[in-house]
């Protein structure tokens, strides 16, 4: 069965080909036949692309910004050329999407029509930046593979679980019927992350209270009682909750009052200062790389030491709020680029919940572990260090629905 994974981002597509038994699906993740991604940042009014398959590593310059036409190009080289793994595109037996936002509509991986459409369609104000790009790849492939299923896999969707208590804010009630509400993301990456979690632990899932840490660029915390999701850092958007790359997370809301009236401020503005000038990056007036910031305090710079030293309490923060909603904790998660790379990051955060009996193996820590369990072995709380397989969990749920 092959099962293809489009995997779009804000200025990136990413995409894979599984080729899987139809009676039984894999315990664990086997690696994709082909995988591409393109790179929108890189040259101006242009594309990369990059393509493995068959042992070849290629990179091909597209020639314009037309996302759709670029798509079909990436999904050209699965059937040409020495990245060639398929005689015909129509070899394909399913196509699997991770989508952003999909409201309270979604609770489950679904199949995609006209009504699933309208919804990540109508939804757009809310993910502005992921939701216009997931459409793009979906009608990309309506045009290419005509009669082929497609499955939304949402990242809101595991977080309808969240109790009213969590996901409603203390704001006038009339607005929670508006959809004004914590949806949280990062679903996908936090429900895999979870079952491996179990996995390692050899324990069942619906006997743990786990804090699942999905550290990037973006980044959020997700509190998961016996395999539920019932509190989370990101909320109505992925602005709130964690200091990150280039986000603010959580600020008082008053300031945004006080810079529209006192500065002159617009909602464009505020949006593109929030999401992209803030977090590292604004802090430390340098970079929303944490390489760079931890370079940089190496070299004896102040500003990125404060820049450090934020995102390390507001991680805290956050954990601790997690830890209050779950009233316990057996295994703490740190994945995604930064919580499976950064091992002062893991180190840092762990030390402040030090006396809950929480012990890091320091030299477990530095070795680059990667579905490891690195906590002490007399430590109460197992800490984990796990790869997230979001591609491999949008094929898992595509496989369940064949």
């Amino acid at each position: 069965m092959k099962i293809l994974v489009l995997n779009a981002g804000s200025s990136s597509q990413k995409s894979c080909l599984y080729d899987l038994p139809a009676d039984n699906l894999p315990t664990n993740p086997p690696e994709p036949i082909w995988e591409a991604m393109i790179d929108w940042t890189v040259l101006a009014g242009k594309g990369v692309l990059t393509v493995k398959a068959n042992g070849v590593k290629q990179k091909i310059e597209l020639a314009n910004s037309d996302r759709r036409l670029g798509i079909s190009q990436m999904l050209n080289t699965l059937q040409t050329g020495e990245t060639q793994v398929l005689n015909s595109l129509a070899e394909i037996d399913i196509v699997g999407h991770r989508v952003v936002h999909g409201g309270t509509n979604y609770s489950q991986a679904t199949l995609i029509n006209d009504e699933v459409k309208a919804t990540i369609q109508k939804l757009i104000p809310l993910a502005p930046s992921h939701n216009p790009a997931h459409l793009e790849g979906i009608e990309t492939i309506e045009d290419l593979l005509k009669n082929t299923p497609q499955i939304a896999v949402f990242d809101t969707a595991f977080h309808t679980t969240i109790p009213p208590e969590a996901a409603f804010y203390p704001i006038p009630y009339e607005w929670s019927k508006k959809g004004i509400r914590r949806y949280g993301f990062h679903g996908t990456s936090h429900k895999y992350c979870a079952q491996k979690a179990a996995q390692l632990l050899d324990k069942p899932l619906d006997s743990l209270k786990i804090i699942t840490c999905h550290i990037g660029n973006g980044a959020s915390l997700t509190a998961i009682k016996n395999g539920i999701s019932i509190d989370t850092t990101m909320g109505f958007t992925p602005l709130e909750g964690l200091m990150m790359g280039e986000r603010s997370g959580s600020i008082d809301p008053a300031i945004l009052i006080y810079l529209m009236r006192e500065q002159g401020f617009n909602a464009d503005q505020l949006n593109h200062l929030l999401n992209k000038e803030s977090g590292l990056k604004g802090v430390s007036q340098m970079s929303a790389d944490l390489r760079i910031i931890l370079q940089a305090i190496q070299e004896g710079n102040e500003q990125a030491k404060l820049a450090f030293e934020m995102y390390i309490h507001h991680f805290r923060s956050c954990l601790g709020q997690m830890l209050a909603s779950l009233g316990g904790l057996d295994g703490l998660v740190f994945t995604a680029g930064v919580g499976e790379n950064s091992a002062i990051v893991r180190e840092k955060v762990c030390e402040g919940f030090a006396f809950l009996g929480l012990k890091l193996d320091l030299q477990k820590n530095a070795q680059s572990p990667v579905n490891q369990d690195i906590a002490t072995t007399d430590s109460l709380i197992r800490v984990l260090v796990i790869h997230t397989e979001e591609d491999w969990a949008i094929a898992e749920e595509c496989w369940n629905l064949k």
